[in-house]
């Protein structure tokens, strides 16, 4: 495994994982199974894990410490605060206040059974809380050593350039890939301007861009995609016939095609980090496999006229969480 840099001192494995989907979202999730999927991939000299105190309220983190323990050593470990959920999964909004900080932060640290996060991420903006009160908060947490570096999810720029004068930013995590390329203009140009590093989720467009979906009943009934606007009525069938010319590359290639659609965003700079999710083995290794495929420039180019900007059908969440990104 190769290994990036996330600015100019957080080192971490080429790939990461994304442990959302071992606990909630993607229908139901295997304990055991996903312990295995994590311990798989520090076999395989992946480091770098994200989770979130949302996913799953709270389980997601108690699931990934349990992996790690006994391993602390190999891991980067990144989590998220700001998505506030009631005991019973429901959505309380987003907190962005000072006290909340260290609440959440102190919180996190038990549920991973750890000392230190290595990587904390502000999950959502919180419009009525200025972005120097909550990164200021942060910035506490580096001083008491709970935290080691700060990262921002599904900021705007101009958030972005007021938090980095607050306080070091170190990543910003937003959804990229082929078929959600809305960081290219403003904001990964401007990343690179700060020497912030760039660590996209959902790479493989929550699964739409493997092929494994071919219709709407391929989607478990407790799938929260079942309805996303993407996976939905004409805009999936719009969307597949993109996936499918996708697909046909990569059979020139001797590849699947997810291992292409995250060669092309391992292409797109040293600084960008992707974190697929999979709670299966033989995913990751396909996965991790994609980091040795070299694409050419012109198959890059292909795939940029694939998939230009605004191709894909449908908006990348629905309404209400459209209203919580680029804050």
């Amino acid at each position: 495994m190769d290994y990036r840099k996330l600015g100019p001192d957080l080192t971490v494995s080429r790939l990461g994982l994304g442990c959302m989907g071992m606990s909630e979202f993607y229908g139901t999730g295997d304990d055991t199974q996903s312990i295995r999927v994590i311990h798989r991939a520090l076999d395989l000299g992946l480091t770098f894990l994200d989770t979130a105190d949302m996913y799953g309220v709270g389980r997601n983190e108690e699931l990934v410490g349990r992996a790690i323990a006994g391993r602390r050593n190999e891991v980067v470990l990144a989590t998220k605060f700001g998505n506030v959920r009631g005991p019973k999964g429901e959505r309380l909004g987003i907190n962005g206040r000072p006290e909340y900080v260290r609440t959440a932060c102190d919180a996190s640290l038990k549920r991973l059974g750890v000392e230190v996060i290595d990587l904390y991420y502000q999950h959502r903006v919180d419009p009525s809380v200025p972005i120097e009160e909550t990164v200021g908060a942060m910035s506490r947490l580096v001083e008491q050593g709970k935290v080691r570096f700060l990262g921002l999810s599904e900021a705007s720029p101009q958030t972005i350039e007021r938090a980095h004068k607050e306080h070091p930013i170190t990543a910003l995590q937003t959804e990229y890939s082929l078929w959600s390329r809305d960081p290219e203009p403003e904001i990964l140009p401007l990343l690179r301007e700060l020497g912030i590093g760039f660590v996209p989720y959902s790479p493989l467009g929550r699964g739409f861009l493997t092929g494994r979906f071919r219709s709407e009943a391929d989607l478990p009934e407790d799938d929260f995609r079942k309805g996303h606007p993407r996976f939905s009525g004409e805009n999936f069938a719009r969307n597949l016939k993109l996936v499918d010319a996708v697909s046909s590359i990569a059979r020139l290639r001797g590849v699947n095609p997810s291992q292409l659609a995250l060669a092309w965003i391992l292409a797109q700079g040293e600084d960008v980090v992707p974190i697929p999710g999979t709670r299966q083995v033989h995913n990751l290794e396909e996965n991790i496999a994609a980091t040795d495929l070299i694409l050419t420039r012109e198959e890059i180019e292909e795939l940029d006229n694939i998939f230009p900007p605004d191709a894909a059908a449908g908006n990348r969440y629905a309404e209400a969480g459209m209203k919580s990104v680029n804050l």
